[in-house]
């Protein structure tokens, strides 16, 4: 298994760190002010924070290959967000777990959209620019 370069890990341990954020941003009970409240950001960055540090320590093990595949890493990534945000904050609503559960389901999610839009230097969202900007001017 080739080790990954450290510029790799870097990205990866961004990227993995926006996704969880992100998810338990959107998954904590509460109204949209909450999106200004400086409790639920802190939250939601620890459970980045832990996520990516769990990503980042999983590059050094043979599970780190899991991260090449997009739905190994969806997968990945949504178990590490959730093991992230269990130990970041007790539960808001419902049964003991469900929103961690809720959160690593957003976050896999979010990894797995990333990954069919962003791939190829976002070949799928330019090539959707170019037929929505070459509608626009036909109409003009």
């Amino acid at each position: 298994m080739p080790i990954p370069s450290w510029r790799r890990r870097f990205i990866l341990f961004i990227q993995r760190f926006w996704q969880p954020t992100s998810a338990c941003m959107s998954c904590m009970p509460g109204s949209l002010g909450n999106l200004l409240s400086a409790p639920h950001w802190l939250l939601a960055l620890q459970t980045g924070l832990l996520t990516g540090v769990l990503a980042l320590v999983l590059t050094f093990t043979p599970a780190g290959r899991l991260f090449s595949n997009r739905y190994g890493n969806a997968l990945v990534v949504g178990v590490l967000t959730m093991i992230g945000d269990a130990f970041s904050h007790p539960g808001h609503y419902g049964p003991h777990g469900l929103e961690a559960t809720l959160t690593g389901i957003v976050s896999g999610l979010l990894a797995l959209a990333g990954s069919f839009l962003f791939e190829d230097r976002a070949k799928r969202l330019r090539g959707l620019w170019a037929r929505v900007r070459g509608r626009a001017a036909l109409h003009r």
